[in-house]
């Protein structure tokens, strides 16, 4: 997983990741709300660690869209086969703020 800070603002910081296909990020939440752009990629899948709920999200380059913030430890799997990129701008509230602290462990 290549993950890339490309502007750290009290208030903002803009994020580039790209995962491989069948790359997964860390176990975390998402206090803050954010707007993400896709990049490229085919398809991503969320999980929820809590639940085992997982749910499949077509993707394509351009797709953007705000989320607004989320408790639940859940990580981005890349589903497809083509790899997967995103921007996204996390909206930190409070100023400072960890936009994505992770939760080590598995399901």
């Amino acid at each position: 997983m290549l993950r890339e800070i490309l502007t750290d603002r009290s208030d903002v910081l803009v994020r580039r990741v790209v995962l491989e296909p069948g790359e997964a990020m860390p176990w975390h939440t998402d206090p803050c709300r954010r707007f993400t752009v896709v990049v490229r990629g085919e398809r991503i899948a969320i999980e929820f660690r809590d639940s085992g709920e997982r749910i499949t999200v077509p993707v394509h380059p351009g797709l953007a869209d705000w989320d607004e913030p989320d408790p639940r430890v859940h990580r981005a799997v890349n589903d497809g086969t083509v790899p997967y990129e995103e921007v996204v701008l996390f909206f930190r509230d409070p100023p400072g703020c960890d936009p994505q602290p992770e939760h080590p462990g598995s399901a």
